[in-house]
């Protein structure tokens, strides 16, 4: 299924040549999670294309899209809203920005806001 993902080859050129072989970067897959205290998360508000609703959004993760993901799921836990994790961008529903500079700091994490 992985070889039909059309929407990861948008804006690739194809070449005649019968030997060509198609290959992807798939860089975040590749490297490890780096541990909290070396983690430089920026907690930031947007507003953009959501009609007119807040969302918090936790930036810059390396790591893992696993480790992203159950980060996410604490977060949207303790603070008690839905929420997603994906692309290295954790978004939680609200302005919780305050709260998850907290939780955040707490568990090791060096985390400030954004805006």
């Amino acid at each position: 299924m992985a070889q039909n993902d059309w929407k990861s080859r948008l804006g690739v050129v194809y070449s005649s040549n019968p030997d060509f072989s198609y290959e992807t970067d798939d860089e975040r897959e590749d490297m490890a999670t780096l541990p909290p205290e070396r983690q430089n998360l920026i907690i930031s508000i947007d507003r953009k294309q959501r009609a007119g609703k807040q969302v918090t959004l936790v930036k810059g993760f390396q790591g893992l899209d696993d480790d992203l993901e159950d980060l996410g799921r604490i977060l949207k836990s303790k603070c008690g809203v839905g929420g997603s994790a994906k692309e290295g961008v954790i978004i939680i529903q609200g302005d919780f920005r305050d709260r998850l500079i907290q939780i955040l700091q707490n568990m090791g994490y060096k985390a400030k806001r954004g805006n």
